[in-house]
């Protein structure tokens, strides 16, 4: 019995002891651990390399997708996409992140970012850039522009130029619309047939 009671006694104080070591240890000292062996297992992050020039300032995209910067001369046939181009980019369907230059595509010619230059093709676009230049086509496209457009149908949220077709919308304008139906949105007077004029001054100009 004494045996017991002595084995009985010793397994208190054992466990007295780890539950002293479990308190000691600060729940802000366990947090760090846990960050830690959580760092350590993460995926280290990925650097992000910027766009490759272009070996050569010609740069044939044959229906390709490439993060290089052209510098000279891009033909497109059918689709071509790259980071940039400062030069020509003439073919079928060109797409490029930064444009400046001339942009001539049969079937599109768009712009992600910014466009300065001139595009010519049946669409162009220009949707989520900025644009200073010249657009020539069946549909023009932009976000904004400073510059002239001139189609069948010009679209565009701010124009600090001219727009010229035979339907032309904008939702703030300085300068004026030539056309059959001339729409500024934000002018007192939104709807003009021929010539519509707006006079929004826009802080970036």
């Amino acid at each position: 019995m004494k045996k017991i009671l002595i084995s009985l006694c010793a397994a208190v104080a054992c466990a007295a002891v780890s539950a002293q070591d479990a308190k000691a240890v600060p729940p802000a000292t366990q947090a760090q651990g846990q960050a830690q062996a959580a760092s350590a297992t993460a995926p280290a992050p990925v650097a992000v390399q910027p766009p490759a020039k272009a070996p050569w300032p010609v740069w044939l995209a044959f229906n390709s997708i490439d993060d290089v910067d052209v510098v000279g001369f891009r033909l497109t046939l059918p689709y071509g996409e790259c980071e940039s181009v400062t030069g020509f980019d003439l073919g079928v369907y060109g797409r490029a992140r930064y444009m400046e230059g001339l942009q001539i595509n049969i079937l599109r010619n768009e712009a992600i970012d910014v466009m300065a230059g001139a595009q010519g093709g049946i669409y162009n676009s220009a949707g989520r850039a900025d644009m200073v230049g010249l657009q020539v086509g069946l549909w023009n496209e932009v976000r904004s522009i400073r510059g002239v457009q001139v189609g069948v149908i010009n679209v565009a949220d701010s124009v600090s130029g001219v727009q010229i077709g035979l339907i032309n919308r904008a939702e703030a304008m300085y300068g004026f619309q030539v056309g059959g139906v001339n729409v500024i949105r934000e002018s007192d007077l939104a709807f003009f047939p021929v010539v519509n004029v707006g006079f929004e001054v826009f802080p970036n100009y």
